[in-house]
C-alpha cells in the first residue's frame, strides 16, 4: 500500500510541476506574441520578395509589350507597302482611262451616220472601207482597254480591303501596346516606391553592386569565356555583352546604350550578324535546345515558369544579363534564378 501511494504521489507532483511549466511557457509566448505583433505592425519597409516581384510582373508586361510592338511594325510595314500598291495601280488605271476615253470619243464622233449611208455619201469609198476596217481594229482596241479598266478596278478594290484589315489589325496592337505599356509604367512605379521605403542593406541585395563592379567582370574571365565558345559568331555575341557591362535597364530598348533582358541578347547576336526574335518567347525557340549541363558560352539561357526573362552565358555557372531598372547589365549566376531552359542559336 505504501508502494502504492508513493507510486500516485509521484503523478501528482509531474502533474503539478507539467502545469506550472506550462503557465509559464503560455504566459511567455503570449508575451512574445504581443512583442513580435508590435514589431510587426509598422513593417515600414516591404520585403524584398515584393519588389523582386514586381520587377518580375513589369518583364513579363515588357515580354508582351516587345511581341505586340513587333506585330505592330510589321503591321504599320504591310499597309505602307499596300498604299504604295494601291498608289502604283491607281496609275495604270487613270492611264488606261484615258485610253479608253480617247476611243469611245473617236467613236462618238464617227458614230452618226449609218456605215452603209457613209458609204454611199463618201467621195472616197476605198478610202472610207480602209478607215472601217480601221475603226474596228480601234473596237477591239476599246474593248482591251475596258478589260483592263476593269481588271485594275478589281485589283484596286482588292488592294484597299487588304489595307482595311491592316488598319484594323495595327489599331488593335495600338491598343494593346497602351495596356503592356501602361502595366509596366504601374508595376515599375510601385518597385521604385517599395525601393524607398527599404533599408539601404535591403535595397544593395536588389541593386546589386556598381557599374564599375559590373565591369570589373572582364579581363581573364572575358578571354576564357571567347576561348570557350563553340563558334566565332558565339564568341563574338559574348564579347560584345562583356562591353556592355554597367549598361543601364530601359524596357522596350535594344542598344547600343540601353537595353532590355531580350534586347540585350537580340543586340549581341545581331553584332554577329545572326538575327534573333524580339522577344523571350519566340528567342527560345530560335536555335537548338540544350540541357544545362551542356551549356556553352552564348547559350542564351531562360528563367521564370513564363519565360520571362533571358541572359546570355559566359561559362563557369555565369550569365551576362539585363536585370531590372534598378541594376545595370552585370555578370550573375545562372542559379540566381529559377531555370526554365537554354537554346544554342549558332
Amino acid at each position: 500500500m505504501a508502494a502504492h501511494r508513493r507510486s500516485r504521489q509521484r503523478p501528482v507532483g509531474g502533474t503539478t510541476a507539467r502545469a506550472a511549466v506550462t503557465v509559464v511557457l503560455a504566459g511567455a509566448a503570449t508575451t512574445a506574441g504581443f512583442d513580435g505583433a508590435a514589431h510587426a505592425a509598422p513593417r515600414p519597409a516591404p520585403a524584398s520578395a515584393d519588389v523582386d516581384r514586381l520587377y518580375r510582373e513589369a518583364e513579363v508586361a515588357t515580354e508582351k509589350y516587345n511581341g505586340a510592338k513587333e506585330k505592330a511594325d510589321s503591321a504599320r510595314e504591310r499597309l505602307r507597302d499596300l498604299q504604295d500598291e494601291t498608289a502604283r495601280a491607281q496609275a495604270r488605271l487613270n492611264k488606261a482611262r484615258e485610253a479608253l476615253g480617247t476611243v469611245a470619243a473617236a467613236q462618238y464622233r464617227d458614230g452618226g451616220l449609218d456605215p452603209a449611208l457613209r458609204l454611199m455619201l463618201s467621195d472616197d469609198p476605198d478610202a472610207y472601207l480602209d478607215g472601217a476596217a480601221l475603226t474596228e481594229r480601234a473596237g477591239s482596241r476599246h474593248h482591251a482597254e475596258l478589260g483592263r479598266v476593269r481588271a485594275q478596278l478589281r485589283e484596286i478594290e482588292k488592294l484597299r480591303g487588304a489595307a482595311r484589315v491592316e488598319v484594323k489589325t495595327l489599331t488593335t496592337r495600338r491598343a494593346e501596346l497602351g495596356r503592356h505599356k501602361r502595366t509596366i509604367t504601374e508595376k515599375l512605379s510601385a518597385a521604385r516606391q517599395a525601393l524607398s521605403r527599404m533599408s539601404p542593406e535591403e535595397r544593395a541585395r536588389i541593386t546589386g553592386g556598381s557599374d564599375r563592379a559590373a565591369r570589373s567582370a572582364g579581363g581573364t574571365a572575358r578571354d576564357a569565356a571567347l576561348s570557350q565558345a563553340p563558334n566565332a559568331r558565339a564568341a563574338q555575341a559574348v564579347a560584345y555583352a562583356h562591353r556592355k557591362l554597367g549598361s543601364p535597364y530601359v524596357w522596350g530598348a535594344t542598344g547600343p546604350d540601353a537595353f532590355d533582358c531580350s534586347g540585350l541578347v537580340l543586340a549581341a547576336y545581331r553584332s554577329a550578324g545572326v538575327s534573333l526574335p524580339r522577344t523571350t518567347y519566340a528567342q527560345i525557340d530560335a536555335g537548338r535546345r540544350v540541357s544545362r549541363s551542356e551549356l556553352l558560352p552564348g547559350d542564351l539561357v531562360f528563367f521564370y515558369s513564363g519565360i520571362s526573362h533571358v541572359g546570355l552565358y559566359i561559362g563557369n555557372g555565369q550569365m551576362i544579363h539585363a536585370p531590372n531598372p534598378s541594376a545595370p547589365v552585370r555578370v550573375a549566376p545562372v542559379d540566381q534564378m529559377p531555370f526554365a531552359g537554354a537554346t544554342r542559336v549558332v
